[in-house]
């Protein structure tokens, strides 16, 4: 099941590679630009076939993926057939539709997944289904209830473990999160509570009792519920899912900013004896071991498995795409920065009464550009050497 679940992780991150690419491809090809290639991977050619003026196919590493466009540097000598295709010739917004495709598509992609696990496959919470009830309302740490103890309020109106709460007060709640905030703030305030057992609808009045929380009086049924797999109608899951990407997203945005803190504990945690943190930085090795683990574990359903499978490819997708977008040549953020100072420089040559000015060529770029890839290859090799000598350990 391991090899299953890493090979899915392979398949998952090729296909998004391609729709990557895809969204490169596409928004070039209807801007007018000239696309010669089209691979998957990187090194030595394994397939490819001609469609048109495009070279489709798969190289040996796949480690990423390609889509080149002509004229993406002005020194790029173009017949003159091609030259009104050129990358630079487009217009600014143009440039920065075709350069920022990718990465939205990674947002989608991300979005849709997360989408389908809210809608169809749910994820693991707490349900409103009774699953025991407790004898009385413990005050303090490790009290056993005795005639002293405050009685539990579910036992005394006749809640029974199997009992689904549906609703309280006449109103329906989505999760039992929402019904728990509700209760909270009812100590020693009567609740109608209508609950499903067997299919009968019973309606019960309940006063939650008082236990000192933090200082604070809240109130308890004395209760515990099931654990179960959660999945809601359309509309919940939409919003759960715009909800949870912009959380991700969020994440992502902050792992970056504090990506350069977290190199030194990474070298320590390869190096050294201390154990890899699970919230620290991992490579794509490091999430495919993860991918096979969960497969393989029989700490979860086979439904929890898959739930826990779309949330990490949602997750690599949305950060990938956060990724790409910072302005740093050779990623396409870089490329998108270049072009919007194009931009400026357009806006400034008019209003001046000046020629459009050329282009700015990003091969002069290129020293920098080399030290950015340089980093990012030794990052890259540094996660590969962690993920294989010191491995994230899950606890399931």
């Amino acid at each position: 099941m391991a090899f299953i679940g890493v090979l899915a992780f392979i398949a998952a991150l090729l296909i998004s590679v391609m729709i990557h690419e895809a969204g490169h491809y596409l928004t070039a090809k209807k801007f007018g630009m000239k696309v010669t290639e089209f691979f998957i991977g990187f090194g030595k050619k394994i397939w490819s076939t001609q469609r048109g003026e495009t070279e489709f196919g798969v190289k040996a590493i796949p480690a990423g993926g390609y889509c080149r466009i002509v004229g993406m540097s002005p020194r790029e000598e173009l017949s003159d057939a091609d030259s009104d295709r050129a990358f630079v010739k487009a217009g600014v917004g143009q440039r920065l539709i075709v350069l920022g495709a990718g990465s939205f598509l990674h947002f989608v992609i991300g979005f849709v997944l997360l989408l389908t696990l809210f809608l169809s496959v749910g994820v693991t919470s707490v349900t409103s289904t009774i699953e025991n009830v407790s004898e009385c309302i413990p005050q303090k740490a490790n009290e056993v209830c005795s005639e002293k103890s405050v009685p539990s309020p579910a036992k005394n109106v006749g809640i029974v473990a199997g009992d689904k709460i549906v609703k309280v007060n006449g109103i329906s709640y989505p999760e039992w999160n929402d019904v728990i905030t509700v209760i909270r703030a009812s100590a020693g305030k009567q609740l109608d509570i209508t609950v499903d057992r067997n299919g009968s609808l019973i309606n019960l009045l309940v006063t939650p009792a008082a236990r000192d929380l933090d200082g604070e009086k809240i109130g308890v049924l004395g209760v515990v519920n099931e654990i179960g797999t959660i999945t809601y109608g359309p509309i919940t899951a939409l919003g759960k899912a715009t909800r949870f990407t912009g959380e991700i997203l969020q994440n992502s945005i902050t792992s970056l900013i504090s990506l350069p803190s977290k190199i030194p504990d990474l070298i320590n945690q390869t190096f050294g004896n201390q154990e890899r943190d699970p919230e620290g930085l991992v490579g794509v090795v490091g999430v495919a071991r993860v991918s096979g683990e969960t497969a393989d574990t029989k700490a979860l359903t086979t439904r929890e498995k898959i739930a826990t499978f779309i949330l990490i490819i949602a997750s690599l997708n949305l950060f990938v795409g956060m990724f790409n977008l910072l302005p740093l040549l050779p990623l396409d953020g870089g490329h998108m920065a270049v072009a919007i100072a194009d931009g400026f420089r357009n806006l400034r040559a008019k209003r001046k009464g000046l020629a459009k000015p050329a282009p700015f060529d990003v091969e002069r770029l290129t020293p920098i550009t080399m030290v950015v890839f340089v980093l990012m290859a030794t990052l890259s090799l540094l996660l590969l050497t962690a993920d294989i000598l010191n491995p994230i350990r899950l606890n399931f």
